[in-house]
């Protein structure tokens, strides 16, 4: 079994944490993991871009000349695609970049995620984050303490509003709960800050 240091908000040891194998101590896919991210990050893009066919595109009402005797090609708008100002032809229309893997696949990624971090001891684990009302500056001592100066996300159990509000408007973190951090979220962050309660949810819902 993987064991790591348990920390206190303080940057005290309380002990030590023994982590499920089945879930941080797995051979990272690698290929899996790249899968599940190109598919977040997919899902992420707006696919709000538009054009306007010549259905949509203003004027060209009227024929500009007459369909025979002037010796030019015919025409029957002066917003066809061939024109000037006329509509577009095969141009993107809105949409959803969005798509399923199978649940089995989205799984190992975050298994495999997990595992490396622990691996790369960037996983840092507090016995708990508890504050009497959202404070920045006292989230900022909690990172300062546990020697946190990149990039990281702080999973925590879904009850823990008042951390979660401590931390989000600190630079370079991100605050997720168990069954919400991604494996974008996950490989964007040098650290990973982890309460005990969410070591506890991740096994439950991974192992």
């Amino acid at each position: 079994m993987a064991n790591v240091t348990l920390f206190d908000q303080t940057g005290k040891e309380a002990g030590e944490v023994v982590l499920n194998d089945a879930v941080f101590a797995i051979e990272p896919n690698q290929a899996v993991v790249f899968d599940v991210i190109i598919s977040q990050c997919a899902s992420l893009r707006q696919g709000t871009h538009a054009v306007k066919n010549r259905s949509a595109v203003r004027g060209g009402g009227r024929k500009p000349w007459r369909q025979k005797g002037t010796g030019r090609a015919r025409q029957g708008s002066i917003r066809s695609p061939q024109w000037r100002g006329g509509g577009v032809v095969f141009g993107p229309t809105p949409r959803s970049y969005a798509y399923k893997l199978p649940q089995k696949v989205r799984r190992l990624a975050l298994k495999s995620v997990y595992s490396e971090k622990v691996a790369d001891n960037k996983f840092v684990a507090v016995n708990s984050l508890e504050f009497a009302a959202p404070k920045t500056a006292e989230f900022a001592k909690v990172l300062a303490a546990l020697s946190i100066d990149s990039k990281v996300l702080v999973i925590l159990d879904e009850d823990n509003e008042f951390a979660a509000l401590s931390a989000r408007n600190l630079p370079n973190v991100k605050v997720a709960t168990a069954e919400t951090a991604s494996v974008l979220d996950i490989t964007s962050a040098d650290k990973l800050l982890v309460t005990q309660a969410a070591i506890s949810k991740i096994e439950e819902v991974l192992a």
